[in-house]
C-alpha cells in the first residue's frame, strides 16, 4: 500500500478579479522507504504541493490519504495529532530556537509527545549522532554552521520515527559539501528507517540520490520517472 496518495488535487487563489491556479487536478501516490523528489521551475506549486501532503494547507478540492488516514476529513486537532505523531517536516531556514541548544531542540517534540525527559535525552543523543553531531549537542544555533542547524532540524524531525518526512529545500541555503551531506542523510533516512521521504528541491544532486523523481510544471506532474542504483548510496562526508 501507498504511504500517500493524492487525488484530483486543486489549490488557487484569487487577487481582485484575477484567479491564479497553482494545482490543477493532481494525483500522485507515493511508497514508503523512497526519498522522492519533487522538481520544477519556481512557481510550479511544489512547495504548495508539498504543504497539502504534510497537512499543513487544504487544498480547495481533492483529497490526501496518509497512512490509510484522510488528512482533511477530521477536525483540527485530530489533523495536529496525526503530523505530531506520523510526520516530520525539515524547513530551508532551519527554524530552530535561538536560547535552545542542538539536543534540546531535538528533545523538544518527544515531550509534546509524551516522552519522559530521561528517554527523550537518550533518544536524542542517539539521534545527534546519527546525523553526526553528538560533538555538538551543547551548542546554540548561533555556534553552528549552517549545515549543522540543519542537520539539528533533521535530528528534531527524525527523533519522532515518523513514517513521512517532508523537506522544503532543504540544502538551498548551504555550501556544496554541507549540501552533500543532508543529501546523503535524506537518502539513509529513507532507506535505512523504511520511511517515505518527499523533498523539494532545486538542487540538481538530488537527482541522482533520490530513487524517484517527480518533475512538476504549471500545477501538474509532467514526468515520473525511477532512478536506477546499482551501488548503496556514500557515507556522508565530513562537513562543518
Amino acid at each position: 500500500m501507498s504511504a500517500l496518495v493524492a487525488s484530483d488535487l486543486y489549490m488557487g487563489y484569487t487577487s481582485g478579479k484575477l484567479r491564479t491556479e497553482i494545482l490543477r487536478g493532481l494525483s500522485l501516490s507515493v511508497d514508503a522507504g523512497q526519498l522522492t523528489l519533487i522538481a520544477g521551475p519556481s512557481g510550479c506549486g511544489k512547495s504548495t504541493l508539498l504543504s497539502i501532503l504534510s497537512g499543513l494547507q487544504r487544498p480547495d478540492a481533492g483529497s490526501v490519504i496518509a497512512l490509510g488516514e484522510d488528512l482533511w476529513r477530521g477536525d483540527r486537532r485530530a489533523l495536529d495529532a496525526f503530523r505530531l505523531q506520523h510526520t516530520g517536516f525539515v524547513f530551508q531556514g532551519f527554524n530552530l530556537f535561538p536560547a535552545l541548544t542542538a539536543l534540546e531542540q531535538v528533545m523538544l517534540p518527544l515531550g509534546y509527545m509524551g516522552v519522559d525527559d530521561r528517554a527523550a535525552e537518550t533518544r536524542g543523543r542517539a539521534t545527534l549522532d546519527e546525523v553526526g553531531l553528538s560533538d555538538r549537542m551543547h551548542l546554540l544555533p548561533a555556534e553552528l554552521s549552517g549545515g549543522e542547524k540543519q542537520r539539528v532540524a533533521i535530528a528534531r524531525a527524525l527523533v519522532k520515527q515518523p513514517e513521512l518526512f517532508f523537506a522544503d529545500e532543504p540544502t538551498s541555503a548551504l555550501d556544496a559539501a554541507n549540501g552533500q551531506v543532508v543529501i546523503d542523510t535524506l537518502r539513509r533516512i529513507a532507506h535505512e528507517h523504511a520511511t517515505t521521504v518527499l523533498c523539494v528541491s532545486h538542487d540538481p544532486r538530488l537527482v541522482t540520490h533520490a530513487d524517484r523523481v517527480l518533475e512538476m510544471e504549471d500545477g501538474r506532474i509532467l514526468n515520473d520517472r525511477r532512478v536506477p542504483h546499482d551501488e548503496p548510496a556514500p557515507e556522508p562526508e565530513k562537513a562543518s
